[in-house]
């Protein structure tokens, strides 16, 4: 993918402007800010969880809640590991909810909530595509007339009761005044659902390598927003950090010999997000950006002078995908696998002498030569009991060949996913004017009120819509800066992907949308990501002055 924004000339001397002017404004906030304090009160009528839950009733009571709360978890999901999955989640909910004061209880104090009730009725803890992540949360006080006081969630699998556990957890707020957790505005019944099945971030650790801790800490991230998909573009042209037992030489071909994933790292990965109900997606991009694979296998490059697109004439090169795909099925459960075949340059294939022989001796042009490699790499991954997902342009170039199967990853364009489902393809939407995090640009309103259905007007054809994707590209992101530059964006898609578009589109509620997303981002900070402003005309650029995290 060309990953930074190109700006022509007229836009680069506005964004000059206004960045001008947003210096001013840092040179006299210093001057004007630090001589007017005043107390920012937050709208109380506000539903602050996010992303918004589908249906919700809630009243005027405040429930407090004891810090050694308990867990009762029942129904049949306790087989194969799902009650291991509630129980985890639990603990790190309660670290969450009791950072202030958990230990200030006294002997005998009364608390309203003092149990937190989990049924499940699946035991079933596979996490794949479209698994129910349905719950429902009912928040009571107990008192004589109520048969069930404290909390209780329902949901049809441990995935379902996560979402309930993440919605539990906003809804508990420290009170500095009596040092006690409570929850306001109980009763609460929140019925809440996602809208779509595939709510994704894309993270690139090829242009900057990413410590293991801070993918981790990007997963804990998202369960926070429920995204549930973790697309790991892990190798690319300009490295090839992963370990490759059937070809190891294949990781020389990252930056340093300590930028590197072992298996065990990846490993380590997948089941780290399981336990947050994300699945994670890899990719292997062919038969462009993938120059750094010949630094431990130089033949896989049509000469070396001229090294990228793979070589399309050589079985060895098909045996070498083969044998990455094998070794990474063992790691990635996930039934989609992304293939790339994106931003594909022919021209080494039809400059290099034995290359273009061969495309002679098969009465090929480069174009037919693009597409026999992708559907290669498609068969490769579907004999390894992959559905294939591969960006736009294989889709845009040879549509009708394409294995029935495909699933088509918008983001060049914005009309793509409406001319692949009207084809009968699934999509995943990622469309780069608003959901490629990398372009600084993009203001908040914009990732939030694109629409992955747009254009789609039959429910037929509206289904074959997986959900979408956030794009946090590698170019200018490493481990400093990388959660600045997703949060508090994504967030913004994640409640598109997930809540009821009729409750969340209007451009009517912008300003209470604002306030309910700079909530969350304050959220975010206190859980210890490191999430930028909301509107700073920049993306990730740090406050203009001194004021409140609510009002940025």
């Amino acid at each position: 993918m060309s990953k930074i924004s190109t700006l022509n000339f007229s836009q680069f001397l506005l964004k000059t402007f206004f960045f001008s002017i947003s210096i001013f404004s840092l040179v006299n906030a210093r001057s004007i800010k630090s001589t007017h304090h005043h107390s920012i009160e937050l709208d109380e009528s506000l539903t602050y969880v996010w992303p918004l839950p589908a249906q919700f009733t809630s009243g005027n009571d405040t429930l407090t809640v004891d810090p050694n709360l308990t867990l009762d978890f029942t129904g049949n999901g306790g087989g194969s590991g799902g009650s291991v999955v509630v129980e985890q989640a639990f603990e790190r909910y309660k670290k969450i909810i009791f950072k202030h004061g958990a230990k200030l209880a006294k002997s005998g104090e009364y608390f309203d909530v003092n149990r937190v009730t989990v049924i499940v009725h699946s035991d079933n803890d596979e996490l794949q595509l479209g698994i129910d992540e349905s719950y429902s949360l009912l928040v009571t006080k107990s008192n004589e007339r109520s048969i069930i006081g404290g909390v209780s969630i329902e949901a049809n699998s441990v995935y379902g009761a996560l979402r309930g556990l993440e919605t539990l957890s906003q809804l508990c707020k420290f009170d500095y005044g009596v040092k006690t957790v409570q929850i306001r505005k109980a009763p609460w019944f929140i019925q809440d659902k996602p809208r779509f099945a595939y709510r994704g971030l894309l993270l690139d650790t090829s242009r900057h390598y990413l410590p293991i801790e801070i993918i981790k800490q990007i997963i804990e991230s998202m369960s926070y927003a429920k995204l549930n998909v973790l697309h790991w573009h892990i190798i690319d042209e300009e490295s090839f950090p992963l370990e490759v037992p059937s070809y190891p030489n294949l990781w020389k071909g990252a930056y340093t010999k300590w930028e590197r994933y072992t298996l065990e790292d990846a490993i380590e990965i997948v089941d780290f997000a399981k336990m947050r109900g994300i699945n994670v997606m890899a990719e292997v991009d062919v038969p462009g950006h993938a120059e750094s694979w010949g630094a431990g296998y130089p033949d896989l490059w049509p000469s070396p002078s001229c090294k990228e697109p793979l070589d399309v004439s050589k079985n060895y090169t098909f045996d070498v995908i083969s044998g990455i795909l094998a070794d990474m099925r063992k790691i990635f459960p996930f039934e989609l696998f992304h293939l790339g075949g994106d931003e594909v340059n022919t021209t080494c294939w039809t400059t290099t002498p034995h290359v273009k022989q061969w495309l002679q001796d098969h009465k090929m042009t480069a174009k037919d030569a693009y597409q026999y490699f992708v559907l290669k790499a498609q068969e490769i991954a579907i004999s390894h009991n992959w559905t294939p997902v591969n960006w736009e342009e294989t889709f845009n170039n040879f549509p009708s060949k394409l294995n029935p199967r495909t699933v088509v990853h918008n983001w060049l364009v914005g009309d793509v996913c409406a001319k692949a489902v009207a084809s009968g393809f699934r999509c995943i939407y990622s469309n780069q004017g608003y959901w490629y995090l990398d372009h600084l640009d993009v203001p908040w309103e914009e990732v939030y009120y694109a629409e992955p259905l747009e254009g789609i007007k039959s429910i037929s054809e509206q289904k074959l819509i997986l959900g979408g994707e956030v794009c946090m590209w590698g170019e200018t992101a490493d481990a400093s800066d990388v959660q600045q530059t997703i949060w508090p964006r994504a967030a913004a898609a994640a409640e598109r992907l997930w809540s009821d578009k009729e409750t969340t589109s209007s451009k009517n509620t912008t300003s209470t949308t604002l306030q309910r997303l700079e909530y969350f981002r304050c959220l975010l900070t206190r859980r210890g990501v490191p999430a930028a402003p909301v509107t700073n005309f920049y993306a990730r650029r740090p406050p203009l002055g001194p004021g409140s995290c609510y009002e940025q």
